[in-house]
């Protein structure tokens, strides 16, 4: 496989398995990769963002290198790596770390990409950015947030959150036109809601020739906003919000991952010792979608 470093059988023989714990800071030394999955262990439901946790495969290509409670997906092709978010700027520290842990070089990545565009998932972009040298790719509505670090005004947590550092945005994605490296291809899928450029991710991996799954990395979508921000007022976003939940519920969807873990329910299915079970796609959707009806709800009575 690309890039995974070579360890001889009497190396894994004679060596322990990954410990429970994560990396040291600093230094080149780093446990040995084990397919043992540490998360539950490590990490709680809803767990702290800078959290560090040991990274895992998720299923064929595609690995968790994440923090215990924002996700970052790291997925392998024949000519180079993707790096779906980056955490916070102390998260992307983490991230680097796992890659290498996992066996990979952060110069390895070649692309670079997002869910939404709120500072704890992209806020640690720019640093990776710098490290990988990779091209990062963003939505229309996103793009301009990344490049300055500031959410957007018509993003509902607009005004919630500090800067973030500036990452240069290389690329537009344009929902529904894969973007490919090598022999991977992603399907970027249009979210809005939860932030106004938000992308939901869908492809297909395998680890043998008939035992393939379809992995859809969903965003969070949860109608959050600033105490001055009322949906109901902004009736086309809404209806952005509504469109983009039917399409995330009409994916295939083996697996359902989400940029907070626990949004997904990802500790109870590693608890139960596989990700291929629900919530589905379609259970997310419309558990937002009763989110975002309750919320209109409050609203009218709020009149």
């Amino acid at each position: 496989m690309f890039g995974r470093l070579v360890a001889t059988v009497a190396a894994f023989l004679f060596l322990p398995a990954a410990s429970t714990s994560a990396p040291p800071e600093g230094g080149d030394t780093l446990p040995i990769w084990s397919e043992e999955i540490l998360f539950p262990a490590e990490c709680e439901d809803w767990d702290e963002w800078d959290k560090p946790t040991s990274p895992f495969r998720v299923f064929g290509n595609t690995y968790y290198v994440g923090t215990c409670g924002i996700t970052a997906l790291l997925i392998e092709s024949d000519d180079g790596l993707i790096l779906i978010d980056g955490g916070t700027r102390a998260g992307a520290d983490i991230v680097v770390r796992n890659i290498r842990w996992a066996g990979f070089a952060v110069e390895e990545v070649k692309l670079l990409l997002h869910s939404h565009e709120h500072f704890d998932h992209v806020g640690g972009l720019a640093a990776l950015q710098r490290m990988s040298g990779a091209r990062l790719l963003a939505s229309p509505q996103a793009a301009p947030v990344l490049a300055s670090g500031i959410a957007a005004n018509d993003d509902p947590q607009a005004g919630m959150h500090e800067p973030f550092e500036a990452a240069r945005v290389d690329g537009i994605i344009v929902p529904g036109e894969p973007v490919r490296l090598g022999n991977v291809e992603l399907l970027p899928i249009a979210t809005p809601g939860h932030t106004p450029g938000a992308l939901s991710w869908q492809w297909q991996t395998c680890e043998a020739e008939s035992h393939c799954r379809t992995i859809v990395y969903a965003d969070s979508l949860s109608p959050i906003s600033s105490d001055d921000y009322r949906f109901s007022d902004h009736p086309a976003y809404v209806a952005d919000f509504r469109a983009g939940l039917a399409r995330l519920a009409a994916l295939d969807c083996d697996i359902l991952l989400t940029p907070h873990p626990s949004a997904g329910g990802m500790r109870d299915k590693l608890v139960a010792d596989t990700l291929a079970i629900p919530p589905s796609c379609r259970d997310y959707a419309a558990a937002i979608e009763r989110r975002l009806d309750e919320r209109l709800a409050r609203e009218a009575d709020d009149r």
